[in-house]
């Protein structure tokens, strides 16, 4: 089944706040923590995510957003340094957490010392922000146009699709099932879907829940 993840993000800007509503549209738990007041009452108005007001560096704040108990804290301000804080007081709080911090390019290398994974918003924004969070069984490979995307995805062991034939299974319009397991053959009709191994699908975004379901359980 398609793990759904408790995630905290520190940076309710245009990286922060578009990240989560990619991962609530995934089927995740997100909370906010943002300390700029309009930020937060314009996140609030789309009804994305929990929103927390304050400094994700103050434990108290962490600890409201129920940090002991999350999955993933993915800090996403503009402030390297501060992200950089911000995953080691969670860490601190919470040894088991998985961390995601924005650095700048030029120093990355020197911070992916200390956090699980690490984000260029120069190059990759939301998109690339969201596969690091959730893991790797999921991935959304590009932005082909501005409503499609290449998804590699993980077959799950008895998933609707897991076992079948492409001819066989009814995926909704707007979805193409490129390539064959592992991405070594274009996908044909008579394709089994393999649980545990992976297809890459171009996927129209209105109908990637339903995809996911099939393919994922």
């Amino acid at each position: 089944m398609t793990q759904k993840l408790d995630i905290v993000i520190a940076g309710g800007g245009r990286v922060g706040s578009q990240t989560a509503e990619l991962l609530v549209d995934r089927g995740n738990d997100v909370t906010i923590i943002e300390r700029d007041e309009d930020a937060v009452d314009a996140i609030a108005e789309k009804w994305m995510a929990t929103v927390i007001t304050g400094d994700a560096t103050d434990p108290n704040i962490l600890e409201q957003a129920s940090i002991e108990s999350a999955d993933v804290i993915a800090a996403l301000t503009g402030d390297t340094g501060l992200n950089l804080a911000i995953c080691m007081a969670a860490k601190e709080l919470a040894p088991g957490i998985r961390t995601v911090a924005r650095i700048d390019r030029a120093s990355a290398e020197s911070y992916a010392r200390f956090v699980d994974a690490v984000l260029y918003p120069e190059r990759a924004g939301a998109r690339q922000a969201a596969n690091e969070i959730v893991g790797s069984d999921v991935q959304t490979l590009a932005d082909v146009t501005s409503t499609l995307d290449i998804m590699d995805i993980l077959v799950e062991e008895g998933a609707p699709a897991a076992g079948k034939q492409l001819a066989d299974v009814r995926f909704p319009a707007g979805t193409l099932v490129i390539s064959g397991e592992d991405g070594d053959r274009i996908a044909r009709p008579e394709t089994t879907l393999e649980a545990g191994k992976r297809y890459i699908v171009a996927v129209e975004p209105d109908v990637v829940d339903e995809v996911l379901n099939l393919l994922r359980g």
